[in-house]
């Protein structure tokens, strides 16, 4: 039985999302468990359909037309320096972390990593992201997965780090909260025992 490492190892780990999944992996789990079909990867194109096809003993003759309509040659994104305002947006779309820099500084695509998917040009408020074609793919696809789901890995624990962050905060908030209450009700005890002293001296 075809397992799911090995559908995945026949994509081209773009991570693009351009098959309407969020990344190569979860489109190998569709497949695997038959709700997609094998030509839903525009950067794998034609060879792409044709080894899930054997892989998974389907023919893929009845997807080959519209797979080689929707193939997406191969480019690599170039950021223009002199316009690049330093924002991060890029960074933080890239989903293998091939962008690197810093706020307010210019950022750089690391070319041999760059997997094409284009995720970074959309969200560049100067629109100065350009994807170059290139003849054939330069980054490493096992490396390529690596780094996707050592970003992903990352995320989620980032993510974790910022609710426990939040939590500790909002637990800090409410102990002064109740400080602050238990402060104000000690000088509103002060007051009423001082009123009633005065009172019985009156």
């Amino acid at each position: 039985m075809v397992n799911v490492k090995q559908i995945d190892a026949l994509l081209p780990q773009t991570q693009c999302r351009e098959c309407g999944y969020p990344g190569c992996l979860p489109y190998a789990e569709a497949l695997a468990n038959g709700s997609a079909t094998i030509d839903h990867c525009p950067p794998g194109g034609v060879e792409t359909v044709k080894a899930l096809g054997a892989l998974l003993d389907i023919d893929p003759t009845p997807y080959l037309p519209a797979a080689k309509i929707n193939t997406r040659p191969f480019a690599i994104a170039d950021i223009r320096e002199a316009e690049c305002i330093g924002c991060t947006k890029c960074i933080q779309a890239c989903p293998v972390d091939a962008i690197i820099g810093t706020a307010k500084m210019m950022h750089a695509v690391l070319s041999d990593e760059c997997t094409g998917c284009g995720l970074c040009v959309e969200p560049c408020p100067m629109d100065c992201i350009d994807m170059q074609p290139h003849s054939e793919p330069s980054y490493d696809r096992d490396r390529a997965r690596q780094r996707f789901h050592a970003r992903e890995t990352r995320l989620i624990r980032e993510a974790h780090q910022k609710e426990k962050s939040y939590r500790e905060k909002r637990q800090i908030a409410t102990q002064t909260t109740d400080a602050k209450q238990e402060q104000k009700a000690k000088q509103v005890y002060i007051l009423q025992a001082l009123a009633r002293a005065h009172a019985k001296k009156s």
